[in-house]
């Protein structure tokens, strides 16, 4: 049985991956081919690892601003849904494991099957 707490800790989970640039860079972590100016295409391969990308990576495959990327980079860090790595300067953020990559790929798939 699911008690209250539980629910509400998936209500915020849900919340947190439902914002548009935020799901844009789980997208793009996930290794998708997303493309702000094309759209997405449907298609999801479960071979695909994930992307490790620094900020102005995921600027440029997003479209979204330097400040609302690491905005919301670091909401995402924050709930764990990504981790990030520090290589000298540079910082790079992954998908934090195999259960966002299924979250994300499941919603894709709903979505694309209409």
């Amino acid at each position: 049985m699911i008690d209250e707490m539980t629910l509400a800790k998936m209500a915020d989970m849900l919340s947190i991956a439902s914002d548009t640039t935020r799901l844009k860079i789980l997208v793009c972590l996930l290794g998708e081919d997303f493309s702000p100016q094309t759209g997405h295409k449907c298609v999801v391969d479960d071979n695909l690892p994930g992307y490790e990308l620094n900020v102005s990576g995921i600027v440029e495959k997003t479209g979204a601003s330097q400040s609302l990327v690491s905005h919301q980079l670091k909401i995402l860090k924050d709930a764990g849904l990504v981790d990030v790595r520090r290589d000298g300067r540079q910082m790079f953020y992954s998908l934090s494991d195999g259960h966002v990559k299924e979250l994300v790929e499941v919603v894709l798939e709903h979505v694309c099957e209409e």
